[in-house]
């Protein structure tokens, strides 16, 4: 996703990697059971590498996981194409790496932080 290659440099994070895995609906309800305790599929989920004490690991920022059947789901219900939801939930995925969180931190500032790294949205 090319989109994110501009995120990261607005951040000031060109040099970083991330890992970006589409999967099923399934898949991401099982990562969503073991890692949140919340067993229902969702769109995303985002796992910061130094949330998993990865000292040594150079610039791996995380990793981030989209569900494509919730994503077309999504596209369909917001009028928008499915390559555009990928993108968008890429986009969000890529915030919760860099330390953001619209549960801690709100909406406002999550709005904040995404015109930041992407002002086209």
């Amino acid at each position: 996703i090319n989109c994110l290659s501009g995120c990261l440099q607005r951040a000031g994070c060109e040099d970083s990697e991330l890992s970006l895995l589409l999967t099923t609906d399934e898949r991401i309800q099982e990562l969503n059971s073991t890692y949140r305790g919340k067993p229902v599929p969702t769109d995303v989920l985002s796992f910061r590498q130094e949330e998993e004490g990865g000292p040594g690991l150079g610039n791996l920022l995380g990793d981030i996981v989209i569900s494509v059947p919730t994503a077309e789901r999504q596209a369909r219900e917001n009028g928008i194409s499915l390559d555009e939801e990928i993108e968008a939930l890429a986009v969000h995925g890529l915030l919760h790496l860099l330390g953001h969180d619209h549960e801690t931190e709100g909406w406002e500032s999550w709005e904040i932080a995404l015109k930041e790294v992407y002002p086209d949205e």
